[in-house]
């Protein structure tokens, strides 16, 4: 089977190119068979290889990169094409409806700075959030478990009129971690991580930036370090 030649592709050509990939008949060996759970794993991977182009600000790799998410999601929009679910379309046309109503004061006429402050209530109008309960369990618990604390603590702490201080947290956090000194197990540990992502959060920092920062810095002083000693 051939594809036709372009100068210049564009997205319906990777939708079709994908809807061929996927015939059952004449579709590749490999692509035709997969499933959201069998391919779930390098949805993630390409994200964090686009993650990884943004950091090295290489523009050459970030297209690329971008290239290979945008394909995850033509093969699950075809998946559920297939199950007459939905279509790429359908997906272009979710989207585009929700930036639209979360931007009341563009798209409305309001050209001013008032639908800033009510994105979040607009969000969760959309969402049909209503309760605590709605906004925790919307989290998704399969995000890295730092990021997945720290959304899960803004939203607790959106619910609350009382706002979390640095201060109390830094307190809680040093009575944790002297505390494991006679305690160790996994709750306990995960409480004092719990408490330093809180405290971080409160500082203004990102506990999941922060951490994957120092540890870059730590592998690249211990492979300095190695190779100094022609290890």
């Amino acid at each position: 089977m051939e594809y036709p030649e372009k100068e210049k592709y564009d997205a319906r050509d990777l939708e079709a190119i994908i809807r061929i990939l996927r015939d059952p008949a004449e579709g590749c060996p490999w692509d035709k068979v997969q499933t959201h759970r069998s391919i779930r794993k390098n949805f993630v991977e390409e994200t964090y290889e686009v993650l990884e182009a943004i950091d090295k600000e290489d523009p050459h790799l970030l297209q690329e990169e971008l290239g290979d998410v945008m394909m995850q999601v033509m093969l699950h929009s075809q998946m559920e094409a297939e199950q007459g679910h939905f279509n790429f379309e359908d997906v272009c046309d979710g989207v585009c409806r929700k930036l639209i109503f979360r931007h009341p004061h563009i798209f409305a006429g309001a050209k001013d700075n008032t639908g800033l402050n009510s994105w979040q209530a607009l969000k969760d109008k959309e969402k049909g959030r209503l309760t605590l309960r709605d906004e925790l369990e919307s989290v998704p618990a399969t995000l890295p478990a730092l990021m997945y604390c720290e959304k899960t603590q803004k939203r607790d702490e959106r619910f609350w009129a009382q706002p979390a201080q640095k201060a109390d947290a830094l307190k809680e956090l040093a009575a944790q971690v002297a505390a494991l000194g006679g305690e160790s197990s996994a709750e306990a540990y995960g409480r004092a991580l719990f408490l330093l992502v809180q405290a971080a959060r409160l500082d203004g920092v990102c506990a999941e930036e922060a951490l994957e920062k120092y540890t870059r810095e730590f592998a690249r002083q211990e492979i300095e370090k190695s190779e100094a000693c022609g290890r």
